[in-house]
């Protein structure tokens, strides 16, 4: 900033930086605004003069040239089911976007309690935050578990509040995917849909990250295995547990009991709890998630069950309940921040080019080997 502006306090302006780069207003805005077919000397100069001068650009003047926002929705959506009436949000008062109140009832407590407790979704916001915030672009955290919610999350894409959604599903009869898809809105999706959409998504080979646990507990030589599954209406628990049977029964095990959980440390627990006591002479485990891992790891340890030696345990993720874990857990990692990053730029390569066509990334899953098993 010159001593001039300094000394009067004004905030600099595009006339301030367009002299201090020697070039016209007009072609400081461009480089501001992105424009491509700038000169790369010309662009740099602009540069040098936005930082000598501490020039910040004016959002909502940016906007009405660009059309963005420079926000996307980052949207946590739930099962049709309405949550409990009288939940509330964190601030104990819960709000529309535009400040309004919400239907009775349509308050986020329980579902949000939820999230925030899973580690998944720290390491999803942890991925589309690093990816986003050096382009100087924001994620809008917003919650679609209700019939209420999912109106709210596609009027506020509609009304341009947000540029684009970052979708994280947790039920496989979601229908926001479907729901933004037919509106024609730019969304990007972590994991397939289950219901036909026309939509870009973020996946993980899940069937191949539960073969490799289940080749990793017959390498060690165990052969009363158990498999405690994720919730089997969620496409990643099913496919997990389809990809365990299969290599088992190609290895020669055609029957592998198995014990629901909800993809919780207590789920896991009490699954752990039934697989002892229906098969008591088990020798391994894989647990669908690395929570009900730590579970049945736990009630392993209270029944006199030592993790590797009586019985070795494997779960998935590799999330940081895997590292806490007692022993530290040998675990299918799924590189969820990396994931994320993906979701953020699909969506930013669709907002450059609106015609761009749907498209999916697969993720291959590694072992991680630890040492319960």
């Amino acid at each position: 900033m010159t001593d001039a502006l300094r000394s009067a306090g004004a905030a600099p302006t595009l006339e301030d930086v367009a002299r201090a780069a020697g070039v016209s207003r007009a072609t400081v805005s461009r480089v501001i605004n992105g424009v491509r077919n700038v000169d790369p000397t010309i662009q740099e100069a602009v540069r040098e003069a936005v930082s000598v001068t501490g020039y910040t650009p004016n959002r909502a003047a940016r906007s009405l040239v660009t059309r963005r926002t420079d926000a996307v929705a980052l949207v946590v959506s739930g099962t049709g089911v309405e949550p409990a009436e009288g939940a509330d949000g964190a601030d104990g008062e819960p709000h529309t976007a535009d400040g309004g109140e919400p239907p009775e009832g349509a308050g986020e407590g329980s579902f949000t309690a939820r999230v925030f407790a899973d580690p998944f979704f720290g390491r999803v916001v942890t991925g589309v935050v690093d990816y986003l915030r050096p382009r100087g672009i924001h994620p809008v955290l917003m919650f679609a578990e209700s019939a209420w919610a999912r109106d709210e999350v596609v009027a506020y894409l509609r009304q341009g509040s947000a540029d684009g959604a970052l979708i994280v599903s947790t039920h496989a009869e979601d229908p926001l995917p479907a729901l933004v898809a037919e509106a024609g809105l730019p969304a990007v999706l972590y994991a397939r849909p289950t219901r036909p959409a026309r939509i870009s998504y973020v996946d993980l080979a899940h069937r191949d990250g539960a073969r490799l646990a289940a080749e990793h507990l017959l390498a060690r030589g165990c052969r009363r295995i158990a498999t405690i599954s994720g919730p089997l209406d969620v496409p990643a628990g099913q496919d997990r547990l389809a990809g365990f049977q299969e290599t088992m029964a190609r290895h020669g095990h055609p029957y592998i009991p198995v014990a629901e959980g909800g993809f919780t440390q207590e789920s896991g627990e009490a699954a752990m709890e039934r697989l002892l006591t229906e098969h008591p002479g088990l020798d391994g485990v894989f647990a669908g998630n690395d929570l009900m891992a730590t579970g049945a790891c736990h009630v392993l340890r209270d029944h006199g069950r030592k993790v590797p030696e009586d019985v070795a345990v494997i779960g998935f993720d590799d999330s940081g309940a895997a590292a806490a874990c007692r022993p530290p857990l040998t675990t299918v990692r799924q590189p969820v921040e990396d994931m994320a990053a993906e979701m953020a730029r699909l969506l930013l390569d669709r907002l450059a080019e609106p015609d761009r066509p749907a498209t999916s990334v697969i993720f291959e899953p590694t072992l991680v080997v630890r040492a319960s098993a």
